[in-house]
């Protein structure tokens, strides 16, 4: 591991490009992918055209059902792209779809993508998604309802098997079964991601426990957040092939090597890589009872574990940090930490341990032992102060009615072809 002397103004000193925002590659993509296929857009005052005339189309949001809720486009479906993919047989080819997002890549992506599976079918992305319809003066829905997905019959998911062996055929997308899986987990010389690329409902019915659940068309849209490693390798998992094979298509254009596994017994049995714990990682811990009766006393709780696990429940009196915080913190003041057993808390430790903190502790069954020992718990919680902090600022107001902020991010968007330097560019395989 080596670290860049001088950090980002050294970067930016030797005329290198530093880019604001998130998810960058991923946005960038969808920009080259524009350029490279010109997939048919729609504007938002053509679309309402459309819909006054009553002309005939599939309309769907392919976002996941969480984003679908918060806003989207009056009359669109929340279907997810790896989902509309695997489903494709179960949708009407009698008339276009239209496809939405919350800006462009996932509108673009799911354009291209699927025109290259079935090139028979007229595919078409809303110009800008959400966005797009809110700067052309027009209200969005709020609050949707979730309606089921379209269920495959045995005729379709046959289609669909096919369908995937075609396209992974016609792109060389290459396959893994469970023992060459196995073989990429052990190899040591290798990075090697295992995703399950189907729906959050799917895999937590049938779970597999070497692969971290992240929908197809999320991880394309968001790789950096899965996927740390330039040119790592993947193994995506699927039942029938096609949302791993969509997905795949674009990781490839990223600089992965990818490999798609159909789901079976073999691939269900196979477990994640045992990584030993490091030998100073034996810290020291507190009950949850002795933490509460500590606080009375003027002992700090804090709460390392991540800002999802903080919304769905936390404890009133904790305060939200992260790891960057801690050597700031007051050396003689004891630190006790909300312990839930997952990388977060023990990293947070071993920074107390680091900085030579005289006292802290984890506190032993984490919130659940919080809560059953008395500790009140805040409810209605929308929003954890530190998501705000880890999120970019920039153009944040874009979603929720700053459409100064959307008009700067969609510029963003667009431009960002234009700023790659050519080692950037050499990143992409388009």
């Amino acid at each position: 591991i080596s670290i860049v002397k001088g950090g980002t103004p050294a970067w930016l000193q030797a005329r290198l490009k530093l880019f604001e925002g998130e998810h960058v590659p991923s946005k960038t993509l969808g920009e080259l992918a524009l350029r490279r296929w010109h997939p048919k857009l729609i504007a938002p005052e053509q679309l309402a055209e459309w819909i006054d005339d009553g002309r005939p189309f599939t309309f769907l949001d392919c976002r996941p059902p969480e984003q679908h809720q918060r806003m989207t486009v009056p009359g669109a479906a929340c279907l997810p792209v790896g989902e509309i993919a695997h489903r494709l047989p179960e949708i009407s080819d009698e008339a276009p779809v239209v496809l939405t997002c919350a800006g462009r890549t996932r509108g673009i992506i799911a354009a291209c993508g699927l025109a290259l599976i079935d090139p028979s079918r007229r595919f078409l992305a809303l110009e800008n998604g959400t966005q797009g319809w809110v700067l052309s003066g027009r209200e969005l829905e709020h609050g949707s309802l979730i309606e089921p997905m379209p269920e495959l019959t045995a005729g379709s998911s046959d289609l669909t098997r096919r369908a995937a062996d075609e396209f992974m055929s016609r792109f060389g997308i290459p396959s893994a079964d469970a023992k060459m899986a196995v073989q990429f987990r052990d190899d040591p010389f290798r990075t090697t991601y295992f995703f399950d690329t189907r729906s959050n409902e799917l895999a937590n019915a049938d779970q597999l426990p070497a692969f971290v659940n992240v929908p197809a068309g999320q991880l394309v849209q968001c790789t950096d957040s899965h996927a740390g490693v330039l040119r790592s390798r993947m193994v995506l998992a699927d039942d029938l092939g096609m949302r791993s094979a969509f997905a795949a298509f674009w990781l490839r254009a990223l600089g992965h090597e990818v490999h798609v596994a159909r789901i079976d017994d073999a691939l269900r049995s196979m477990h994640a890589a045992q990584v030993p714990a490091p030998a100073d990682d034996d810290f020291p811990e507190i009950s949850a009872q002795d933490a509460l009766v500590a606080r009375d006393e003027g002992a700090s709780i804090l709460d390392f574990r991540t800002p999802e696990a903080r919304v769905r429940s936390r404890m009133k009196d904790a305060v939200s940090c992260n790891r960057s915080n801690i050597r700031i913190f007051p050396r003689r003041r004891q630190w006790l930490i909300i312990d839930d057993g997952g990388p977060q808390t023990r990293l947070a430790a071993r920074e107390f341990r680091r900085w030579r903190f005289p006292k802290f502790a984890l506190i032993s069954g984490g919130q659940p032992a919080l809560r059953a020992a008395g500790a009140l718990e805040e409810e209605g919680i929308e929003r954890d102060p530190m998501i705000a902090i880890r999120e970019s600022v920039f153009a944040g107001g874009r979603h929720d009615g700053n459409l100064d902020d959307s008009r700067t991010y969609l510029n963003w968007e667009r431009g960002l072809v234009a700023r790659l330097a050519r080692s950037d560019r050499a990143m992409f395989n388009v």
